[in-house]
């Protein structure tokens, strides 16, 4: 009698079960949202602000997933190349060989959107008292060959350190950051040996603000109460500029750059509305929040 009983609360049990799966395959048939997931990778620079677009459009397209990782602009090239991601988030243009190379491997053409702008921001330790650099003395510095080693060389007494010698912080080379630096600063020179090459943007901008002579570059997104950005000139004694939104719009700061995203051919179904939403209000609404510039409306380039 007992074992007939158990039997009988057994079976029941199992057809409840049944019918609760049964019910919660037929919501998921009816919503009839199908679960697709976007692959990013690339730009440091840009992973802050690519990270705050995936999770606000999780509230735009639930049955969206957008998964976003770093490692440098060149990673998420290398990666667009094999076909093996849908979005390469770069600081930097694709080089015409990159552009090439995808081709040949996967029969499309990288196509390129402007997604936001960026101030390319070389930044000192708060306590530093210098306000103001020139290309033309960065070069000295970063550059293989460069002269200046010491922040005596540039008239800057660092306070309370007993040796002057400049720390020169930078990134690694797969970044974008790094070949903008190294073409618009050092004018395609080697670095010199000897920097300290940050695998992050973030990174860059802790160590600068933990070494009181320390001098680098990164996104001016990336700011924090511990570090100061400087204004920029051509040359020592010419004007110099800080980098901001109106100047990175207004052409007058020297380290503005676009920030883009690189598609295999135009885009086409959930990555194409995921795109065209970034470029929408709301979605230039957190490039602003995350201390880029927004794309002017009806603007292609600057």
């Amino acid at each position: 009698m007992r074992t007939a009983r158990y039997a009988k609360l057994l079976s029941a049990g199992l057809a409840a079960s049944v019918l609760c799966c049964l019910a919660a395959c037929g919501s998921k048939e009816e919503s009839g949202q199908e679960q697709t997931s976007i692959q990013v990778k690339g730009s440091d620079t840009m992973v802050n602000v690519a990270q705050a677009w995936a999770e606000e459009y999780k509230t735009v397209a639930p049955n969206v997933g957008v998964e976003v990782s770093g490692g440098g602009s060149g990673v998420g090239i290398a990666a667009l190349e094999r076909g093996a991601i849908d979005i390469a988030d770069c600081s930097r243009n694709m080089k015409p060989e990159e552009m090439e190379q995808a081709k040949r491997n996967t029969g499309k053409d990288p196509i390129e959107f402007v997604v936001g702008y960026d101030a390319l921001a070389v930044y000192v330790h708060k306590d530093c008292p210098i306000d103001e650099i020139s290309l033309e003395q960065l070069a000295q510095i970063f550059a293989e060959g460069g002269t200046i080693t010491k922040w005596s060389q540039l008239g800057v007494t660092i306070p309370d350190v007993s040796d002057d010698e400049i720390v020169r912080v930078s990134r690694q080379s797969s970044s974008g950051t790094y070949e903008f630096f190294r073409e618009h600063v050092l004018q395609k020179k080697d670095f010199k040996l000897g920097s300290r090459d940050m695998n992050g943007s973030k990174e860059c901008v802790e160590l600068i603000g933990n070494t009181k002579t320390a001098i680098g570059y990164s996104g001016m997104g990336y700011a924090t109460p511990a570090v100061k950005m400087l204004r920029l000139s051509t040359k020592p004694g010419e004007p110099s500029v800080e980098p901001s939104v109106a100047n990175t719009l207004n052409h007058t700061y020297a380290l503005a750059r676009p920030l883009l995203v690189y598609t295999l051919g135009e885009p086409q179904g959930e990555v194409k509305r995921y795109i065209d939403w970034i470029l929408s209000g709301p979605g230039q609404k957190i490039v602003e929040e995350n201390g880029y510039v927004p794309v002017p409306a009806g603007a292609h380039g600057i």
